[in-house]
Parts: structure tokens; C-alpha cells; sequence
């Protein structure tokens, strides 16, 4: 499957989830972003603690498949990816989640803050 057009940085983050690749991900943050992960949590502040979140998220699945856009809808600096993800777990469970992220892009091109809009319930009940 191809990705649809969007914002590099938006490309970048998707594509380095499906590489398992935390550097890369958090590389298409700003330094000072923000990242609700998913929205009604506690916000991630910063690349990187945003880093050091992805980084302990990855090691939990064997493999981890990543997050694959399905749409993506751009309006000025404003970007909305309905996704799925997947990864099995290291019991080997099947894990696969959906959702819409909403993304704002900062002046450098970078993803200054990203809402995640997914139900943790769904993906835990998977664990």
C-alpha cells in the first residue's frame, strides 16, 4: 500500500513507525512539541521525551508493523491520517488498533503538536 500525499514530517512519522525506527519517528517533531498519545492522557512534552516514549513502546512487540495511513486530508497547517496499526506481542497475540491522528505543523515543517484519537481499551484488551 502507498501512503497518500501529506507534509513530509507527516510521512516521515509514519513511515518510521513501520520501520521500528524511534530516532526517526521523533525526528519529525519539533524540539518543543507536543504529543497526546492518545487524547485524555497526560500530553508528551518535548522530542525528547517523546523519543524516550516511542523508545519504550517499540521493545514490547515482536514484530512491531507500525501505524499505515489509510486518508490523509490537509487543510493550511493543519493535517488529519485516519490510520491502523499492528504488531503481535511478545506472547505472540495479534494486536491491531485504528484511529485519526490531527497534526499541526509548525514553520520548520516539523509536527508541533499531534492528537491521537484511538481507544487504549481496544488495544490493551489485545495484550
Amino acid at each position: 500500500m502507498t501512503f497518500p500525499a501529506m507534509p513530509k514530517s507527516v510521512h516521515q512519522f509514519f513511515a518510521a513507525s513501520q520501520a521500528g525506527d524511534a530516532d526517526a519517528w521523533a525526528e519529525s517533531f519539533a524540539e518543543t512539541a507536543t504529543f497526546h498519545d492518545p487524547v485524555g492522557e497526560a500530553p508528551i512534552e518535548g522530542r525528547e521525551a517523546i523519543r524516550a516514549f516511542i523508545k519504550s513502546v517499540i521493545p514490547n512487540f515482536d514484530p512491531f508493523l507500525g501505524l499505515t495511513p489509510l486518508e490523509a486530508h490537509t487543510v493550511g497547517n493543519s493535517v488529519a491520517v485516519s490510520w491502523r496499526g499492528a504488531a503481535v506481542s511478545l506472547d505472540d497475540k495479534p494486536v491491531n488498533w485504528s484511529g485519526i491522528n490531527i497534526y499541526e505543523i509548525d514553520e520548520n515543517g516539523l509536527i508541533g503538536e499531534a492528537r491521537a484519537y484511538f481507544n487504549r481499551s481496544v488495544f490493551e484488551a489485545q495484550l
